[in-house]
């Protein structure tokens, strides 16, 4: 935390809410920069929504304060709404309009910029979300899909700032996935986005920068790859062939290894070697092991955390 203003999109500290005993939001810091996509990672129920909410002005924080773009979000939530862009999790639309309509209604909310040409604006759009043959039928027979996009294209449409998006893929089936996650690619750089989720793998593939929600708490906030990366420590996988349980001893027993897990394989052994000191294991774990006549190296590489395992330890650590 501690990012100049100018370059935040959105600055959260120590933001609350309370439903009676009910604990939605426990005093949540945040920062997210502009120009960034950031995912808003958690389980279903940790309080994702109702941070969104209260940053676009739909409901009160019980304790703390938010801004977005420079604004407060509770005194100068109109200025907010004006520059943001917003996709429910659930879209809804007239049945009866096509999605044309549903946009140009969309723009109605918004100032008028005099040299602005509206329906261009909406052509762009709706190309963006590859809805242009769908332009003119009507939204009661789209797709959930289909749907998901135009919401896309309604909240990008005014050319906001920023876009907050929950949970933009959720419901969808993987095709309808993979075009909501493309579309979010082709917009970086255009917009800072700020979307919420509880899909790992769609993190990984669009974010550049991640904040990890549990039980209304923020759990971690990094960029992607540093999260990814874990801390100072890392570990090697080795598949060895031999006296694999000779190497756990003869292995911790080394000053920069932290511990050795040995899993039995189908004649061979999983040595997962945890370090304190890379540059050390670089230069010296694979000598140590060849060094040992009695072992066989079937394979050997730096172990790279996914997403997974890393959201399963931050929430686990998180006390009930």
């Amino acid at each position: 935390m501690g990012a100049e203003l100018d370059e935040l999109a959105i600055r959260i500290e120590g933001l609350g809410k309370r439903y009676g005993e009910v604990v939605a939001l426990d005093s949540l810091d945040l920062e997210v920069p502009r120009g960034s996509v950031f995912g808003f990672l958690g389980p279903n129920g940790a309080g994702k929504t109702t941070a969104m909410r209260m940053l676009l002005g739909l409901a009160r924080p019980t304790s703390g304060s938010a801004s977005v773009l420079g604004f407060d979000v509770v005194t100068q939530s109109l200025q907010v709404r004006e520059r943001v862009g917003y996709l429910a999790q659930l879209p809804r639309f007239y049945e009866e309009l096509s999605p044309r309509q549903t946009l140009r209604f969309a723009l109605g909310f918004f100032p008028k910029d005099p040299v602005r040409r509206v329906e261009d604006d909406i052509t762009e759009a709706l190309d963006l979300v590859g809805l242009a043959d769908k332009a003119d039928h009507h939204v009661g027979g789209l797709s959930g899909g289909q749907r998901q996009r135009l919401g896309i294209a309604q909240a990008y449409v005014h050319r906001p700032e920023l876009l907050i998006l929950d949970e933009p893929a959720a419901a969808l089936d993987p095709i309808g996935r993979r075009d909501v996650l493309e579309i979010m690619r082709r917009l970086k750089g255009t917009t800072t986005i700020f979307y919420s989720t509880h899909i790992l793998d769609d993190v990984e593939r669009v974010s550049d920068t991640v904040a990890v929600l549990h039980r209304g708490r923020r759990v971690a906030q990094a960029p992607i790859e540093q999260l990814l990366a874990g801390s100072d420590a890392a570990s090697f996988v080795v598949e060895v062939r031999g006296d694999g349980q000779d190497a756990v001893g003869r292995l911790e027993a080394l000053p920069w290894v932290s511990g050795v897990q040995a899993s039995p394989l189908e004649g061979r052994t999983r040595l997962r070697v945890s370090v304190d000191d890379v540059d050390v294991a670089e230069q010296r774990l694979l000598r140590e092991l060849l060094d040992d006549e009695n072992l066989w190296i079937v394979s050997y590489a730096a172990h790279r955390l996914d997403l997974e395992q890393v959201f399963v330890e931050l929430v686990e650590e998180v006390p009930t």
